[in-house]
C-alpha cells in the first residue's frame, strides 16, 4: 500500500484548510466516516463544518476551565453553528493531562500523561492533540472502537495535523495505532 504524507514548512492556522481538506479526501477514499477535529474558541470548527460536508464531524474542546476558572473557551456561536451543522461537540477532561497536571500544580512533579504527551510531541505538537481528542472522543462514546476515524489537531490555533487511527478510551491508550500520517509540519 501506498499513501502520500504531506509537510508543511510551518506550524499552525495557515495550514488549517488544506489540513481539513487532505482529512476529508483520505476519509473518502477510506470509507472513514468520522473526523475528529480540536477546537479551542470554535473557529476551526467551523471551519471543518465547511469544509467536511458529507462526513461525521465531531469536534473536541478543551476542558471548561483549562484558561480560567469556570470559563469555556468554545464559544456559544460556534456550538450553535456546529451541532445546526450535524457536528457533535465532546468537552471533556483532556486525556493526557487530568490528574497528571493536578500532580504537577500540588506537588511539582509530572504524572505519566506527561511523559505520554511529550513523547508524542517529538512528532509535533499536532501529532500530540490528534491522539489526544481522538482518546477523548473514544471516552465520550462519540466514535466506535472497532472502525477507523482520521483525527485532526494543531499547534497552539488552527489545524496543521491530520492522522487515521482507531480510536480507543483513554484507559486503553496503549492499544491505539496511528496507522498513516496524513500531513504535519516539517520540524
Amino acid at each position: 500500500m501506498e499513501s502520500k504524507t504531506t509537510y508543511f514548512g510551518t506550524v499552525g492556522s495557515e495550514n488549517t484548510s488544506e489540513t481539513l481538506r487532505i482529512a476529508r479526501q483520505r476519509s473518502l477514499e477510506l470509507g472513514i466516516k468520522n473526523i475528529i477535529v480540536a477546537s479551542n474558541t470554535g473557529d476551526t470548527a467551523v471551519r471543518a463544518m465547511d469544509a467536511i460536508q458529507g462526513l461525521r464531524v465531531i469536534v473536541v474542546t478543551h476542558v471548561s476551565g483549562f484558561r480560567a476558572p469556570d470559563t469555556q473557551e468554545f464559544t456559544e456561536d460556534s456550538r450553535r453553528i456546529v451541532e445546526s451543522q450535524g457536528g457533535i461537540v465532546v468537552t471533556a477532561a483532556h486525556a493526557f493531562a487530568g490528574i497528571s497536571r493536578a500532580m504537577s500544580n500540588k506537588y511539582n512533579m509530572p504524572g505519566p500523561g506527561y511523559l505520554i504527551a511529550d513523547t508524542l510531541r517529538i512528532f509535533g505538537q499536532g501529532m500530540k492533540v490528534a491522539v489526544e481528542v481522538a482518546l477523548m472522543a473514544a471516552d465520550a462514546g462519540v466514535v466506535r472502537t472497532d472502525e477507523d476515524v482520521v483525527s485532526v489537531g494543531g499547534t497552539s490555533c488552527g489545524a496543521d495535523t491530520a492522522i487515521v487511527l482507531m480510536p480507543v478510551p483513554s484507559h486503553h491508550f496503549f492499544d491505539a495505532k496511528v496507522k498513516e500520517i496524513l500531513c504535519k509540519p516539517r520540524l
